[in-house]
C-alpha cells in the first residue's frame, strides 16, 4: 500500500511540475527508460532551441513539434552523417523509420525520437527537406 501511494505521489508531482514549468525550458520530465525529454519546435525554417547541451551516455527523448506550414524532418548526427543523409534524401531514400536517427513531421503534428549520446563532441539536428538545411535549419548539440 505504501509503495503504491509513493508511486502515485511521484507521478502526481511530475505532472504538477511539468504543468508549472515555463515554456522556455526545453527539458522536461522523461518517461521511464530515458534520462530526460527535450522539446524542439520546428518552424519555417528553424529549430527552437538552436543549441542543446547533453551528457555523454545520456538517453534523450526528443519531441519534435511542427508549428510551421511545411513538412520538416529531424536527423541527428555529426557533419559527415548529415551530408550522407542529405545525399540519401536527394535520392529519395532517407530513412525515417522506427529505430533510425530521423523523423519526418507534417505541419501541426508531433513526432518523437530517442537517441543515446555515446561520446563527447559536437553533433547536429538537421532538417533535410529541400533547401532547409542549406537555409540554416539545424540545431547544435554539445555532448560533454
Amino acid at each position: 500500500m505504501t509503495r503504491r501511494l509513493l508511486a502515485a505521489l511521484a507521478v502526481l508531482s511530475a505532472l504538477v511540475l511539468g504543468a508549472c514549468s515555463s515554456g522556455d525550458d526545453a527539458a522536461a520530465v522523461a518517461p521511464a527508460g530515458e534520462d530526460r525529454t527535450i522539446e524542439v519546435e520546428m518552424r519555417d525554417i528553424a529549430f527552437a532551441p538552436t543549441s542543446i547541451d547533453v551528457r555523454a551516455g545520456e538517453k534523450v527523448r526528443f519531441v519534435f513539434r511542427n508549428t510551421g506550414q511545411l513538412t520538416h524532418d529531424a536527423f541527428i548526427g555529426d557533419n559527415a552523417a548529415q551530408e550522407a543523409h542529405a545525399r540519401e534524401m536527394r535520392r529519395g531514400h532517407g530513412d525515417h523509420g522506427k529505430g533510425s536517427n530521423a523523423v519526418r513531421v507534417a505541419p501541426g503534428k508531433t513526432a518523437q525520437l530517442v537517441h543515446t549520446f555515446d561520446r563527447p563532441g559536437q553533433i547536429l539536428i538537421g532538417c533535410h527537406q529541400p533547401g532547409h538545411y542549406t537555409g540554416g535549419m539545424k540545431a547544435a548539440i554539445s555532448v560533454a
